[in-house]
């Protein structure tokens, strides 16, 4: 009899031995139907992106939008105009203007139009000028009695022989000069905004995604400082970068 209880004892005890290991077991085994989530990856409430490297993210809606850099349309599914630095110098060299059109500057144009038509008239008064004083003075100078186009200068009664000649000379010779520098003088200013309006083109074309951040800031504040020898005080502004 006591053989008999010993073995119940025996056997219900091996029982309780593998029940527990078997439920240890389960504990440690790792759910087979969990999927273990990818790596560099976003969780969202309700999508699941893999990040590339060269991708920008925007939060959209709630939703992850994820952007190439090299993407060529916006969010509202137009494409961003992005324009060719090489093409607006080329259509600012033909015609100046172009250029500025080209990168959708148009409130420039109106500058270039107005610098070549005051440039342009100033070249062709002052030419006109020069003209009429030169012709004056090589008729002066040639001595001929018929060449005389120097008196158009004067009004209509007035007597060539009360003129003193040497006088004459000088003031024709004197603004026969200064018409013509002052026409050489709009003529490379002429070049000088053409050439201007090329690298505007160029420089808005290259720099027309440029970011800027809001943070760049210039501040200038009253600043007092003193002499080291002298110990005076002195008065001036500070300037602070904020980039």
């Amino acid at each position: 009899m006591k053989i008999s209880v010993r073995y119940i004892r025996l056997f219900i005890l091996t029982v309780l031995t593998i029940l527990g290991g078997v439920r240890l077991a389960y504990a440690q085994d790792p759910d087979p139907y969990a999927q273990p989530l990818l790596n560099d990856s976003v969780v969202d409430a309700q999508i699941l992106v893999k990040t590339p490297i060269d991708a920008e993210m925007t939060e959209e809606d709630g939703h992850t939008v994820v952007v190439a850099d090299d993407y060529p349309y916006g969010f509202d599914g137009k494409k961003i105009f992005n324009p060719d630095p090489t093409r607006a110098v080329w259509m600012s060299a033909l015609f100046p203007g172009l250029g500025q059109i080209y990168n959708r500057r148009y409130w420039k144009l109106p500058i270039v139009i107005a610098g070549f038509m005051g440039l342009g008239y100033g070249m062709s008064w002052n030419n006109t000028q020069y003209q009429d004083y030169s012709n004056g003075y090589m008729d002066l100078m040639s001595g001929d009695p018929n060449k005389n186009s120097y008196m158009n200068f004067f009004p209509p009664n007035t007597d060539e022989s009360s003129l003193d000649k040497n006088w004459l000379k000088s003031v024709l010779q004197t603004r026969k000069n200064f018409y013509r520098r002052n026409r050489d003088l709009c003529i490379i200013c002429m070049v000088g905004v053409y050439l201007i309006a090329i690298i505007d083109a160029y420089v808005d074309a290259q720099l027309a995604h440029f970011d800027i951040s809001p943070d760049l800031s210039l501040d200038i504040t009253p600043g007092f400082s003193t002499e080291p020898i002298t110990r005076k005080y002195s008065i001036g502004l500070n300037w602070a970068f904020t980039f």
